[in-house]
């Protein structure tokens, strides 16, 4: 009988033991799946908890196909990695009741996933000769909205291996004890028992200082044992992940920053998913608004759709293992082969650049085959800083550290004329009155930003010479650039109607209503509440005193009107 089938059949959780069962659970973690391998069936899924979840079965067959290495990858023993799947079936109704309020105080690029999932994975594969083929092969995987890769990759070597031996009611107790966790606050430091241990992180949040180290250690008083702390819930080891191309991390960032469509070809789940959550990782502070697949297939249901060779291939970077996708993929502008991640002692071997013809079949070298020319110049100074650490055998949290310090400074060096310029499109606070719409935010104008650049262009914060200009018009033309216009605009218009409602709480009301006639006053009215229900539901940046000011002069306008009016308008 099936696993799902069976669980259905078992008492459920009582509902008394909170406001809304698995609300806290929800917070963190969709639900977790558990795939096994069916000799009929070939991948098959054994158990979805909470028992209650419902994935569609569009979702499960790419659960299913995605948490196992395909043929050519897989080995002995246990494998770690991601995947991140497009949800199907329209809006999933969740137990975890979020207004936004994550969304708005956590960094732009760890907002919580609307329209995807991400799969963190455990996979286990041995011989045993109590199984028909000879081997015991099973993931388990915790599916998320929540891009915390170190979180969920840590929390999975601690659960996987025990669920492993002791199977069912080790997972239910685990789910259980999330179901107790205090949800992710950003800016806020969580101590998250499982399984007799403490876990404690750090949740970012959108107003910490970008780049600044996460804090090693935390309170920990009372917590015997010793809390298992991670530096960062997200961040992975961008040394260890751009080793071959660490030469090339120039034309890596700049394809990033276009949006270019990229294949990274890897040996291993683990090594694709690794290195294609370090590229999107290296424009940060800037979110890459384009898709990506850490880990992906030739059963995914998008197979057809990034294979096709009628359109262009898409904005996104895919991660495979399959020899086969050299072949159907080899159209793609840019595809990077890697071999296997060692660390060693020395600089590992620099893949080459190498024209896209020299992209054979099945025995292609590791490489970047690309025509893409670079518009800077590489950065020679940090290649040889990096060196430097190798020979003095510094940790590679600490080359990491480097890395990304030098991909934070290119990023700000390249967005912060973008900032300054758009800044300078918000009306004048002088021009916002009280009884008149707020002033319109004038229209971003590329060949205006284009001027800027001479007297404060990326050339006072970077070193780097090239050819900044025909980056920024690439830029342009990229879905980062609507991505980071679209947001940026929000943020203006929401400050503006703050500073609007601000005007109005400043002004004099009842001078106003002097010499207006009845129609005007009861158009004031419906306006101002407009406002008010406007300001609430998307929560614009304004003090809660300015809001409840505003509520006192609609009662005050009414207060002043004939009662028949007053009634009307009371009803409305």
């Amino acid at each position: 009988m099936d696993a799902l089938c069976r669980a259905e059949s078992r008492p459920r959780r009582p509902a008394a033991a909170s406001p809304l069962p698995w609300a806290r659970f929800s917070a963190w973690l969709d639900c977790v799946c558990v795939v096994t391998f069916d000799l009929e069936l070939g991948q098959a899924m054994e158990l979805v908890y909470p028992y209650d979840f419902r994935l569609t079965e569009k979702e499960k067959t790419s659960i299913c196909y995605l948490s196992f290495p395909d043929s050519y990858s897989g080995g002995l023993g246990d494998t770690q990695f991601s995947f991140r799947l497009r949800q199907s079936g329209g809006q999933r109704t969740t137990h975890y009741e979020d207004d936004g309020e994550y969304n708005r105080e956590a960094p732009l690029t760890l907002q919580r996933e609307s329209a995807h999932y991400f799969g963190y994975v455990y996979f286990r594969q041995v011989k045993d000769s109590s199984m028909k083929r000879g081997y015991f092969q099973k993931s388990l995987v915790l599916v998320s909205r929540l891009p915390y890769v170190n979180l969920f990759q840590s929390l999975l070597q601690l659960i996987a291996p025990e669920y492993f031996d002791k199977l069912e009611p080790c997972l239910e107790a685990v789910c259980n004890e999330i179901d107790q966790w205090p949800p992710p606050v950003p800016g806020q430091t969580l101590n998250l028992p499982v399984m007799g241990v403490v876990i404690q992180v750090r949740i970012p949040s959108r107003v910490d200082k970008p780049g600044s180290s996460p804090v090693k250690q935390f309170n920990q008083e009372n917590l015997l044992p010793a809390p298992l702390v991670l530096p960062s819930i997200h961040e992975l080891d961008l040394f260890r992940c751009f080793q071959p191309v660490l030469i090339h991390i120039q034309m890596l960032w700049e394809l990033m920053l276009l949006g270019e469509p990229i294949v990274v070809m890897a040996p291993s789940p683990t090594v694709s998913s690794e290195m294609v959550l370090a590229l999107t990782s290296c424009l940060a502070p800037l979110r890459y608004c384009c898709d990506y697949r850490p880990y992906f297939t030739i059963h995914d249901s998008e197979f057809k759709e990034y294979t096709t060779r009628t359109q262009a291939p898409p904005n996104i970077v895919v991660g495979v293992t399959n020899p086969f996708f050299i072949k159907t993929l080899q159209h793609w502008p840019h595809i990077l082969r890697v071999g296997e991640l060692k660390m060693s002692g020395d600089l590992p071997k620099q893949v080459k650049v190498k024209k896209l013809a020299k992209l054979k079949t099945l025995d292609t070298k590791p490489g970047i085959y690309t025509s893409y020319k670079t518009s800077l110049h590489k950065d020679k100074t940090l290649i040889k800083r990096l060196l430097k650490g190798i020979q003095r055998k510094r940790p590679s949290e600490v080359q990491s550290a480097l890395l990304r310090r030098h991909l934070l400074e290119l990023t700000q060096s390249f967005i912060i004329p973008l900032e300054h310029y758009i800044a300078s499109l918000m009306p004048l606070q002088r021009a916002i009155t009280p009884w008149k719409n707020p002033p319109q935010i004038r229209p971003f104008c590329q060949e205006d930003f284009m001027k800027t650049l001479e007297h404060a262009g990326p050339q006072l914060t970077c070193v780097l010479k090239g050819d900044w200009l025909g980056l920024y018009r690439r830029f342009f033309k990229s879905p980062n650039f609507d991505g980071w216009y679209r947001q940026r605009h929000r943020e203006m218009t929401q400050k503006l109607e703050a500073l609007h409602l601000e005007a109005i709480c400043e002004a004099n009301i009842v001078a106003w209503m002097k010499d207006k006639s009845e129609v005007e006053i009861v158009d004031l009215v419906l306006k101002l509440r407009e406002k008010l229900v406007r300001a609430r539901c998307q929560h614009i940046p304004v003090k809660e005193e300015t809001l409840q000011r505003v509520s006192l002069y609609i009662e005050t306008i009414i207060g002043s009107l004939p009662e028949d009016l007053q009634a009307v308008l009371h009803h409305h």
